[in-house]
């Protein structure tokens, strides 16, 4: 067998690592998903009779969270509160954090395997 199907057999096992690394995985995603809501519903309440602000609905706000969450960011105004400024920024922050470290997950899933 090449070292090339030697490899694909290897990572087609569903190892310990392999459910370690799912298990993490979908811990973050579960865990963003609620941060998502809970921060949609606070932005919506802190910017909603501001002066200026553009979220105006629980959709907008939503969208708002959902794209800060994504560090993609929006053509939509940075949040006019105290209260909207705080959860955006730990939005952003959440955001960092979880491309870090899913990205150190991941290296680590194949470094370990790389071990085996």
């Amino acid at each position: 067998m090449s070292a090339i199907g030697e490899e694909l057999t290897r990572l087609r096992t569903v190892g310990e690592h392999h459910r370690r690394l799912a298990a993490r995985l979908t811990l973050v995603v579960g865990a963003t998903l609620v941060l998502d809501l809970l921060a949609g519903v606070v932005m919506y309440f802190a910017e909603r009779h501001a002066p200026g602000t553009q979220i105006h609905t629980i959709g907008q706000a939503l969208f708002f969270v959902t794209t800060q969450l994504l560090t993609v960011s929006s053509s939509m105004a940075n949040p006019l509160t105290v209260a909207g400024r705080v959860v955006n920024v730990v939005l952003e922050l959440w955001a960092v954090l979880v491309v870090a470290g899913s990205a150190g997950a991941i290296a680590s899933f194949f470094q370990s395997s790389d071990r085996s």
